[in-house]
């Protein structure tokens, strides 16, 4: 890993008690910017792979599975707009079920801060995964309250003092997805990719709970790997390994079927 002025974030975690109306045991984060290869232009050594004359062999779809890459296609090309109002109503959304016993005080705030997005305008830090990555946050948030708490608040295992920032991290899992599963690619060019879409044909929020196993998987690979901010790369290299093995395996024929999604707690 180089110095050449890549930008990121990492997250130095104090243990103390921060009472939100739940009376439960949390930590505050202070948030070091500094040097390292895993955010913004980092984003693409992490996954990216060449899809131009690499031989990679294209897979036929049905109609409806045509239809659905489409429209999630559609959704991967929409960035995320500030002066959207379905945009900024998604942003507090998701603040609301993060700290919903803490009134955001805007939509540029310091608070955010506290959720692990850069600085205190998150709408920066979704170059890398559109509003389609606000969006998988927010299901997330939704589907999995439970699980999500837990990486947010980082309340399982045992941590490292210098913890990946919880936003800036999913912001990168949505961008990692994508590749993975070669979604912006008329059809699929790998089995991995042509095996998703039939799972996304029966369920149109594959995507989006792909994405939510994919979060709790992350963190359970990076207290395995005793990880710590410059093992971030690893660390995605090692959860992407590991959902293409599930993903391939015979008896998997709906995302719930996969290991990892037993991970995932409500």
């Amino acid at each position: 890993m180089d110095d050449r002025g890549d930008s990121f974030v990492a997250v130095r975690r104090i243990s103390q008690g921060l009472d939100r109306g739940n009376n439960y045991h949390s930590t505050s984060a202070e948030v070091v910017a500094g040097s390292a290869a895993w955010l913004g232009r980092g984003l693409s050594c992490v996954c990216a792979q060449s899809t131009e004359n690499d031989g990679r062999p294209s897979f036929d779809l049905t109609p409806a599975q045509e239809e659905c890459l489409q429209r999630l296609q559609n959704r991967i090309d929409v960035a995320y707009d500030s002066s959207s109002a379905e945009h900024q109503e998604a942003l507090r959304a998701l603040w609301n079920a993060a700290f919903p016993e803490e009134e955001l005080r805007g939509l540029v705030s310091e608070q955010w801060k506290e959720m692990g997005w850069q600085g205190k305008d998150p709408s920066t830090d979704f170059r890398g995964g559109g509003f389609i990555s606000l969006e998988n946050l927010l299901y997330f948030a939704r589907k999995f309250p439970k699980s999500y708490q837990d990486l947010l608040r980082k309340q399982n295992g045992d941590r490292a003092m210098w913890e990946y920032p919880f936003a800036v991290a999913g912001v990168n899992i949505t961008f990692m997805l994508i590749q993975m599963l070669d979604l912006e690619a008329v059809k699929p060019r790998t089995i991995v990719g042509a095996t998703f879409l039939k799972f996304l044909e029966e369920n149109e929020s594959a995507f989006d709970l792909f994405y939510c196993i994919t979060f709790k998987l992350m963190d359970q690979q990076w207290l395995a790997m005793h990880a710590s901010y410059m093992d971030f790369n690893a660390v995605m290299k090692a959860t992407r390994r590991q959902l293409e093995s599930e993903l391939l395996q015979e008896d998997i024929t709906r995302l719930e079927d996969l290991p990892s999604y037993s991970l995932l707690t409500q």
